[in-house]
């Protein structure tokens, strides 16, 4: 058996010591379980020493089952009466009143290692409010289930929203912890006093498997672990017209449109030859989202080989495809595909139909940058 453990197991192996006598808010939702399935909110709740106060919860809300960027009401835990305060309702940001109730926050979920998932900058509002208000923040850290890959872009912070808040790429190679470490660093006007609980035996060049921990999907579109694998690059779609899988069982696996001719995508793809993956034929009926209720077309992408596979380059190259089989139907949401990319440059790239710029020298230099926060080797 993997001798990894995540950071509730260690703060769970060290008698809950640090957040004896304190009372405590957690930041979590199903995501966070300890390697037997047993969740963070269970494990704190039924633990003597630990005073929950209240809750916190992120985009989909505490039991993350609200659509993607529906808002989400702040109310009371069923299990234990506490309130569950909402930081992706009416503020993204926590206030001073929630704060007013703890005298520690813990944050754990599973973040997915991407720029555009909101989970991260959620945290990074906590530490800011943290910050100001004078609470400590408790990361109880987990593995990246990307591993250690550093790609992508840049964000120019121009373009600064809760899909990236910072000048990162968009595969950072870094657990939550490492990055908050960072954020609270670098960008955090009033840095928090920060704890991280790291992993055990966890080495940041393991992939998922290697750690034998379960997958438990953090929200309701990342189903999988295969759907986090194509995401950097499949989640550039939702800044086109085409649809992206969502409302069906495919999210980011997929990309159609009724117009579409799915035999002919697929060749025209597989004649790439692109690194690690084939594209199968693929039809589908959204039952929400883009094109709900409709008959669309378009591919299935298959990872055949994870080391190889190059989720962004080959979701942009699927992009470039479809506008030049389909110039009259394919189109932007300009400003959502900007900031998810990180600037205006590489649309305008694909418009033109020159080759896109490369983020290998950026991506060095941020590399260099992230040094000081890394915990694991």
């Amino acid at each position: 058996m993997s001798m990894v453990k995540t950071g509730i197991e260690v703060l769970r192996d060290q008698a809950f010591a640090p957040l004896v006598g304190k009372r405590v808010g957690l930041f979590t939702n199903p995501s966070a379980v300890d390697r037997l399935l047993n969740s963070t909110y269970d494990i704190l709740r039924h633990a003597p020493q630990v005073q929950l106060a209240a809750f916190f919860s992120p985009e989909h809300g505490f039991a993350a089952t609200a659509a993607e960027g529906e808002h989400v009401r702040s109310s009371l835990d069923a299990q234990t009466g506490l309130p569950v305060h909402s930081l992706y309702g009416e503020s993204l940001h926590p206030t001073a009143d929630m704060f007013a109730e703890i005298d520690v926050i813990v944050c754990d979920i599973q973040d997915i290692g991407t720029r555009y998932y909101t989970f991260a900058w959620t945290v990074s509002h906590v530490l800011e409010g943290a910050g100001e208000h004078g609470v400590p923040v408790i990361i109880l850290d987990r593995p990246n289930p990307l591993g250690d890959r550093v790609a992508g872009p840049i964000l120019e912070t121009r373009l600064a929203s809760l899909v990236g808040r910072f000048p990162i790429p968009i595969q950072h190679g870094m657990t939550l912890g490492e990055l908050m470490q960072m954020v609270n660093d670098l960008w955090n006007p009033t840095p928090a006093t920060l704890s991280v609980i790291p992993c055990q035996g966890y080495a940041r060049m393991m992939s998922w498997e290697e750690t034998e921990l379960p997958f438990v999907p953090p929200s309701p579109a990342m189903p999988h672990l295969i759907t986090a694998r194509h995401y950097p690059g499949s989640c550039l779609i939702e800044g086109t017209t085409l649809s992206e899988g969502r409302g069906t069982g495919l999210p980011f696996e997929i990309v159609g449109a009724p117009y579409i001719d799915s035999h002919l995508l697929a060749a025209h793809l597989n004649d790439l030859e692109l690194a690690g993956v084939r594209f199968r034929p693929h039809t589908f009926k959204p039952f929400a989202s883009k094109y709900a209720g409709e008959v669309c077309a378009g591919v299935q992408a298959h990872i055949i080989d994870t080391n190889a596979y190059q989720p962004i380059e080959t979701w942009l190259r699927v992009m470039r495809v479809i506008r030049h089989l389909y110039p009259q139907d394919f189109g932007w949401n300009e400003r959502h595909f900007d900031r998810l990319i990180g600037n205006d440059t590489i649309r305008q790239q694909i418009e033109a139909d020159v080759p896109h710029d490369e983020w290998q020298a950026e991506c060095e230099a941020f590399i260099e940058q992230r040094i000081p926060y890394l915990i694991y080797r």
